[in-house]
């Protein structure tokens, strides 16, 4: 069976993120980028279904600007077959990139494709929905555990409830949650073995798919400034600012 595994180049989680003076966006030349934390869960997961041998290939696929295949060589590292670059400088935004996938699916003919929840930068949690929505595929989201039999995966995910698992026919899409396993580093030797794995690049225009945005960006602002906290001397006056200062948010 084939896994699509889409990767995304996002600013590195340790970076502190800033916005630009002229409020377009977020600051990004010359800031650290890295996978995005959830796909680094979902190539991982992959490649250990790859390792049970329930998984024959493992594709790593990004959408943007040629940068991304930087990411696509951390995704073979860590152990995917081949990657697919779709190169292009246009803003890629979650129905875009959904259409995107549907096309590279329908070429490629994966049984399983698998993909983080969400992206840390835009937090839109909706590309993996849409994906399904436009395949007709079962979805599993936010999943804590992947179990595949058959023609047939388990998905247990975390709900408010407690934990909820569902059986899905393959072929199906699952986004990963943050306890399904912890991605491995990638060695030296498998760094060095991903400079000569394949990476295929194409465009939108080659997939018949138009990524023009949908939605426009009015204006990125900076969360408000923590204010200070106050120190009280007793209860009491703890009390009455509460009923006279503290505000309902």
């Amino acid at each position: 069976m084939k896994l699509l595994v889409p990767v995304k180049r996002v600013v590195d989680y340790n970076v502190k993120v800033r916005v630009r003076a002229d409020g377009s966006g977020v600051e990004t030349a010359g800031v650290k980028m890295s996978m995005n934390p959830f796909d680094e869960i979902a190539v991982e997961e992959a490649v250990r279904l790859k390792e049970k041998g329930i998984a024959t290939e493992v594709v790593a696929v990004s959408l943007g600007v040629a940068a991304c295949g930087e990411t696509i060589r951390t995704a073979l590292a860590m152990g995917a077959d081949r990657g697919i670059l779709v190169e292009t400088d246009a803003e890629l935004q979650p129905l875009a990139v959904a259409k995107l996938l549907r096309a590279i699916a329908e070429r490629e003919q994966p049984g399983l494709i698998i993909l983080g929840k969400q992206a840390i930068d835009d937090d839109m949690n909706a590309t993996g929905q849409m994906l399904a929505a436009l395949l007709g595929w079962p979805q599993g989201t936010f999943a804590s555990k992947v179990e595949i039999a058959g023609e047939t995966v388990a998905v247990t995910r975390e709900i408010d409830g407690g934990l909820e698992t569902v059986s899905l026919s393959l072929p199906a899409i699952v986004t990963t949650d943050l306890r399904l396993n912890e991605p491995r580093y990638a060695s030296l030797p498998n760094i060095m073995k991903a400079r000569k794995k394949p990476i295929e690049t194409l465009t939108p225009a080659a997939l018949g798919v138009d990524p023009s945005p949908r939605l426009a960006l009015v204006k990125v602002v900076e969360p408000a400034k923590r204010q200070a906290g106050k120190k009280v001397g007793s209860v009491a006056e703890l009390v009455a600012k509460l009923k006279t200062e503290a505000k309902v948010i």
